[in-house]
């Protein structure tokens, strides 16, 4: 979607996607080279819109822009990466 606007909150640990009105976030923690992602979780109003899926792929965009290994921890994230790995 053309109004999803994505931030790293580096205070806050967490990847954020703002799409709607709404922010989905994937937590996460980044140790040794290694991005760890604790938990995806969009707001029920952004459910079946596809918004964590949009913010899975800005996340893993991210991380290898820094050149980090991706250890999904939430069953979401893991499922999307072997779902979507290239």
């Amino acid at each position: 979607m053309s109004d999803d606007t994505f931030t790293d909150n580096a205070e806050q640990k967490r990847y954020e996607l703002h799409t709607g009105g709404h922010k989905a976030v994937a937590n996460y923690r980044k140790e040794n080279g290694t991005l760890f992602i604790d938990y995806v979780e969009a707001p029920p109003e952004l459910r079946g819109t596809g918004a964590a899926g949009r913010l899975m792929q800005q996340v893993m965009d991210a991380a290898k822009a820094e050149s980090l290994e991706v250890v999904p921890i939430c069953g979401y994230a893991a499922a999307w990466i072997k779902k979507n790995a290239k």
